[in-house]
Protein backbone atom coordinates (compact mmCIF):
# COMPACT_ATOMS: atom_id res chain seq x y z
CA UNK A 1 0.00 0.00 0.00
CA UNK A 2 1.08 3.67 -0.84
CA UNK A 3 -0.58 6.47 1.11
CA UNK A 4 -1.15 9.35 -1.21
CA UNK A 5 -2.55 11.29 1.75
CA UNK A 6 -1.39 10.67 5.09
CA UNK A 7 -4.81 11.52 7.28
CA UNK A 8 -4.91 12.68 10.76
CA UNK A 9 -3.41 10.74 13.32
CA UNK A 10 -3.37 7.11 11.14
CA UNK A 11 -1.27 4.69 13.29
CA UNK A 12 -0.83 0.37 13.33
CA UNK A 13 -2.38 -0.69 16.38
CA UNK A 14 -2.74 -4.29 17.54
CA UNK A 15 -4.44 -5.76 20.75
CA UNK A 16 -1.94 -4.13 23.34
CA UNK A 17 1.43 -5.17 24.29
CA UNK A 18 1.53 -6.38 27.80
CA UNK A 19 4.04 -7.35 30.23
CA UNK A 20 5.16 -4.15 30.45
CA UNK A 21 3.63 -2.52 33.10
CA UNK A 22 5.65 -3.29 36.07
CA UNK A 23 8.14 -1.11 33.84
CA UNK A 24 5.68 2.27 33.71
CA UNK A 25 5.00 0.62 30.25
CA UNK A 26 1.55 0.40 29.39
CA UNK A 27 -0.20 -2.39 27.04
CA UNK A 28 -1.43 0.96 24.32
CA UNK A 29 -3.36 -0.81 21.34
CA UNK A 30 -6.12 0.03 19.51
CA UNK A 31 -8.80 1.99 20.61
CA UNK A 32 -11.67 -0.30 19.50
CA UNK A 33 -10.02 -3.99 19.93
CA UNK A 34 -13.46 -5.70 19.05
CA UNK A 35 -12.87 -3.95 15.67
CA UNK A 36 -9.63 -5.01 14.99
CA UNK A 37 -10.39 -8.80 16.35
CA UNK A 38 -13.38 -8.69 14.12
CA UNK A 39 -11.22 -7.71 10.94
CA UNK A 40 -8.59 -9.97 11.82
CA UNK A 41 -11.01 -12.97 12.37
CA UNK A 42 -12.83 -12.25 8.87
CA UNK A 43 -9.46 -12.22 6.45
CA UNK A 44 -8.22 -15.24 8.51
CA UNK A 45 -5.56 -13.57 9.89
CA UNK A 46 -4.00 -14.00 13.69
CA UNK A 47 -6.04 -11.82 15.50
CA UNK A 48 -3.18 -9.60 17.18
CA UNK A 49 -2.24 -8.65 14.00
CA UNK A 50 -1.94 -4.81 13.39
CA UNK A 51 -4.22 -2.79 11.25
CA UNK A 52 -4.69 0.49 10.63
CA UNK A 53 -6.35 3.16 12.48
CA UNK A 54 -7.87 5.99 11.16
CA UNK A 55 -9.22 9.17 11.95
CA UNK A 56 -11.64 11.81 9.37
CA UNK A 57 -9.82 13.34 7.55
CA UNK A 58 -9.02 9.89 6.56
CA UNK A 59 -5.96 8.82 4.01
CA UNK A 60 -5.88 7.98 0.63
CA UNK A 61 -4.08 4.96 -0.32
CA UNK A 62 -3.29 3.10 -3.74
CA UNK A 63 -2.61 -0.34 -3.73
CA UNK A 64 0.24 -1.57 -5.22
CA UNK A 65 -0.70 -5.35 -5.68
CA UNK A 66 -4.18 -7.38 -5.51
CA UNK A 67 -5.17 -7.06 -1.64
CA UNK A 68 -8.37 -8.44 0.12
CA UNK A 69 -9.58 -5.66 2.44
CA UNK A 70 -12.16 -5.32 4.95
CA UNK A 71 -13.15 -1.93 6.78
CA UNK A 72 -15.09 -1.66 10.38
CA UNK A 73 -15.42 0.75 13.19
CA UNK A 74 -16.28 4.20 12.08
CA UNK A 75 -18.19 4.52 8.67
CA UNK A 76 -16.33 7.21 6.90
CA UNK A 77 -18.16 6.69 3.24
CA UNK A 78 -15.15 4.80 2.10
CA UNK A 79 -15.19 4.25 -1.99
CA UNK A 80 -12.78 2.22 -4.44
CA UNK A 81 -11.70 4.72 -7.47
CA UNK A 82 -14.67 6.52 -6.31
CA UNK A 83 -17.25 3.65 -6.47
CA UNK A 84 -19.15 3.44 -2.70
CA UNK A 85 -17.99 0.40 -0.62
CA UNK A 86 -19.35 -1.37 2.61
CA UNK A 87 -17.80 -1.85 5.87
CA UNK A 88 -17.61 -5.07 7.63
CA UNK A 89 -17.66 -7.15 4.42
CA UNK A 90 -14.76 -8.17 2.62
CA UNK A 91 -13.38 -6.58 -0.77
CA UNK A 92 -10.87 -8.15 -3.68
CA UNK A 93 -8.97 -4.67 -4.51
CA UNK A 94 -7.15 -4.91 -7.73
CA UNK A 95 -3.46 -3.63 -8.70
CA UNK A 96 -4.19 0.46 -9.33
CA UNK A 97 -7.25 1.00 -6.93
CA UNK A 98 -7.64 3.92 -4.90
CA UNK A 99 -9.05 3.71 -1.48
CA UNK A 100 -10.79 6.92 -0.30
CA UNK A 101 -13.02 8.18 2.16
CA UNK A 102 -15.42 10.89 1.81
CA UNK A 103 -17.12 11.80 4.96
CA UNK A 104 -18.09 10.59 8.06
CA UNK A 105 -21.35 8.96 8.75
CA UNK A 106 -21.05 7.80 12.10
CA UNK A 107 -17.96 6.81 14.69
CA UNK A 108 -14.91 8.20 15.04
CA UNK A 109 -12.19 5.76 14.15
CA UNK A 110 -12.58 3.31 11.26
CA UNK A 111 -10.08 0.22 10.55
CA UNK A 112 -8.57 -1.17 7.57
CA UNK A 113 -7.40 -4.99 7.54
CA UNK A 114 -5.45 -6.35 4.81
CA UNK A 115 -4.54 -9.67 3.16
CA UNK A 116 -2.51 -10.36 0.23
CA UNK A 117 -4.52 -12.09 -2.70
CA UNK A 118 -3.43 -15.43 -3.18
CA UNK A 119 -5.04 -18.50 -5.34
CA UNK A 120 -5.44 -20.41 -2.62
CA UNK A 121 -7.21 -18.19 -0.13
CA UNK A 122 -10.97 -17.95 -0.01
CA UNK A 123 -12.39 -14.56 1.86
CA UNK A 124 -15.39 -14.77 3.66
CA UNK A 125 -17.83 -12.64 1.70
CA UNK A 126 -20.59 -12.64 5.19
CA UNK A 127 -21.09 -9.29 7.16
CA UNK A 128 -19.52 -9.75 10.19
CA UNK A 129 -20.45 -6.45 12.49
CA UNK A 130 -23.41 -3.92 12.98
CA UNK A 131 -22.29 -0.40 14.54
CA UNK A 132 -23.65 -0.21 18.17
CA UNK A 133 -25.49 3.21 18.64
CA UNK A 134 -26.82 2.67 22.02
CA UNK A 135 -25.72 5.23 24.59
CA UNK A 136 -25.29 3.33 28.17
CA UNK A 137 -22.28 2.81 29.63
CA UNK A 138 -22.19 -0.09 31.91
CA UNK A 139 -19.70 -0.53 34.20
CA UNK A 140 -18.14 -2.08 37.46
CA UNK A 141 -18.26 -0.15 41.04
CA UNK A 142 -14.43 0.79 41.42
CA UNK A 143 -12.15 0.85 45.10
CA UNK A 144 -13.66 4.42 45.55
CA UNK A 145 -16.99 4.29 44.80
CA UNK A 146 -18.14 4.77 48.74
CA UNK A 147 -16.31 8.02 48.63
CA UNK A 148 -18.94 9.77 46.37
CA UNK A 149 -21.70 11.61 48.58
CA UNK A 150 -25.46 9.42 47.90
CA UNK A 151 -26.60 12.43 45.76
CA UNK A 152 -23.62 12.22 43.87
CA UNK A 153 -23.74 8.13 43.43
CA UNK A 154 -27.43 8.67 42.38
CA UNK A 155 -26.00 11.83 39.75
CA UNK A 156 -23.75 9.38 38.36
CA UNK A 157 -26.22 7.44 36.70
CA UNK A 158 -28.73 9.66 35.87
CA UNK A 159 -27.51 12.43 34.26
CA UNK A 160 -25.99 12.60 30.76
CA UNK A 161 -22.09 13.19 30.35
CA UNK A 162 -20.55 14.84 27.47
CA UNK A 163 -17.57 14.00 25.79
CA UNK A 164 -15.32 16.88 26.09
CA UNK A 165 -12.82 18.37 22.91
CA UNK A 166 -9.95 17.51 25.47
CA UNK A 167 -10.44 14.02 25.08
CA UNK A 168 -7.48 11.54 23.28
CA UNK A 169 -6.19 8.24 23.04
CA UNK A 170 -4.74 8.47 26.86
CA UNK A 171 -8.27 9.39 27.91
CA UNK A 172 -12.23 10.55 27.59
CA UNK A 173 -12.75 13.85 29.77
CA UNK A 174 -16.59 13.94 30.87
CA UNK A 175 -18.27 16.94 30.97
CA UNK A 176 -21.41 17.06 34.24
CA UNK A 177 -22.41 18.31 36.69
CA UNK A 178 -19.51 18.05 39.29
CA UNK A 179 -19.55 14.99 41.43
CA UNK A 180 -18.45 15.48 45.25
CA UNK A 181 -16.97 13.13 47.96
CA UNK A 182 -17.81 12.67 51.50
CA UNK A 183 -14.67 14.19 52.59
CA UNK A 184 -11.53 14.67 50.36
CA UNK A 185 -8.53 12.77 51.22
CA UNK A 186 -4.92 11.71 50.30
CA UNK A 187 -4.69 8.39 48.03
CA UNK A 188 -1.89 6.55 47.22
CA UNK A 189 -1.31 5.65 43.68
CA UNK A 190 -3.15 2.83 42.78
CA UNK A 191 -3.11 0.69 39.19
CA UNK A 192 -5.58 1.60 36.30
CA UNK A 193 -6.55 0.08 33.13
CA UNK A 194 -8.36 0.72 30.21
CA UNK A 195 -11.52 2.05 31.15
CA UNK A 196 -10.91 3.33 34.44
CA UNK A 197 -13.20 5.90 35.89
CA UNK A 198 -11.33 8.25 37.65
CA UNK A 199 -12.66 11.50 40.03
CA UNK A 200 -10.60 14.67 39.13
CA UNK A 201 -10.15 17.18 41.77
CA UNK A 202 -13.30 19.26 39.58
CA UNK A 203 -15.45 17.19 40.38
CA UNK A 204 -15.73 15.92 36.42
CA UNK A 205 -14.72 12.59 35.14
CA UNK A 206 -12.06 11.31 33.23
CA UNK A 207 -12.23 7.49 31.79
CA UNK A 208 -8.71 6.02 30.77
CA UNK A 209 -8.67 4.59 26.92
CA UNK A 210 -5.86 2.43 25.16
CA UNK A 211 -2.82 5.23 25.70
CA UNK A 212 -3.79 5.54 29.93
CA UNK A 213 -0.78 5.60 32.41
CA UNK A 214 -0.41 2.57 34.26
CA UNK A 215 -1.07 4.01 37.66
CA UNK A 216 -3.21 7.35 39.03
CA UNK A 217 -3.96 9.05 42.52
CA UNK A 218 -7.32 9.95 41.37
CA UNK A 219 -10.47 8.43 43.12
CA UNK A 220 -11.51 5.34 40.93
CA UNK A 221 -15.39 5.41 40.85
CA UNK A 222 -15.73 2.23 38.52
CA UNK A 223 -14.21 0.55 35.25
CA UNK A 224 -16.05 0.78 32.16
CA UNK A 225 -17.14 -3.02 31.06
CA UNK A 226 -15.02 -4.54 28.26
CA UNK A 227 -17.94 -4.86 25.46
CA UNK A 228 -18.93 -1.00 26.43
CA UNK A 229 -15.08 -0.13 25.71
CA UNK A 230 -15.59 -0.02 21.91
CA UNK A 231 -18.67 2.03 21.64
CA UNK A 232 -17.25 4.57 23.96
CA UNK A 233 -14.13 4.61 21.85
CA UNK A 234 -16.43 4.95 18.87
CA UNK A 235 -17.70 8.67 20.20
CA UNK A 236 -17.35 11.91 18.75
CA UNK A 237 -16.75 15.27 20.62
CA UNK A 238 -19.89 16.34 22.60
CA UNK A 239 -21.33 12.35 22.65
CA UNK A 240 -23.80 12.21 25.01
CA UNK A 241 -23.42 8.93 27.30
CA UNK A 242 -25.82 7.54 30.67
CA UNK A 243 -23.90 5.57 32.82
CA UNK A 244 -25.17 1.90 34.35
CA UNK A 245 -23.48 0.20 37.21
CA UNK A 246 -23.60 -3.29 36.63
CA UNK A 247 -22.29 -6.35 38.59
CA UNK A 248 -19.11 -8.05 38.20
CA UNK A 249 -20.91 -11.51 37.48
CA UNK A 250 -23.32 -9.59 34.21
CA UNK A 251 -19.88 -7.83 32.94
CA UNK A 252 -18.65 -11.48 32.48
CA UNK A 253 -21.31 -12.88 30.98
CA UNK A 254 -21.72 -9.83 29.10
CA UNK A 255 -18.04 -10.51 28.07
CA UNK A 256 -18.82 -14.09 27.69
CA UNK A 257 -21.95 -13.72 25.10
CA UNK A 258 -19.68 -11.58 23.39
CA UNK A 259 -16.91 -14.14 23.22
CA UNK A 260 -19.66 -16.98 21.76
CA UNK A 261 -20.48 -14.85 19.28
CA UNK A 262 -16.80 -14.69 17.89
CA UNK A 263 -16.43 -18.32 17.95
CA UNK A 264 -19.70 -18.66 16.09
CA UNK A 265 -17.84 -16.61 13.22
CA UNK A 266 -14.72 -18.85 13.12
CA UNK A 267 -17.23 -21.55 12.71
CA UNK A 268 -19.06 -20.18 10.18
CA UNK A 269 -15.67 -19.05 8.15
CA UNK A 270 -14.18 -22.40 8.91
CA UNK A 271 -17.65 -24.02 7.34
CA UNK A 272 -17.47 -21.57 4.33
CA UNK A 273 -14.10 -22.53 3.79
CA UNK A 274 -14.56 -26.66 3.60
CA UNK A 275 -17.85 -25.81 1.71
CA UNK A 276 -16.08 -24.23 -1.30
CA UNK A 277 -12.70 -26.10 -1.12
CA UNK A 278 -14.66 -29.59 -1.71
Amino acid sequence: MKFIKKGILSTYQNLGNNGLRHLGVNPSGAMDRFTVRLLNIALQNDENQPILEMHFPAPEILFEEDTVIIIGGADFSATIDNEPIVNWKTILVKTGNILRFKKLIAGSRAYLATKKSENNFLPYIGQVSNFDHSKTIRFTEGNEFELLTEKSKKSFENQGFNTSKDSNRMGFRMNAEALEVKTKKELVSSAVDFGTIQLLPSGQIIVLMADHQTSGGYPRLGNVISVDLPKLAQSNMNSTFMFKKVSVEEAEDLLLKQELELQKLKTSIRFFNDKHKN
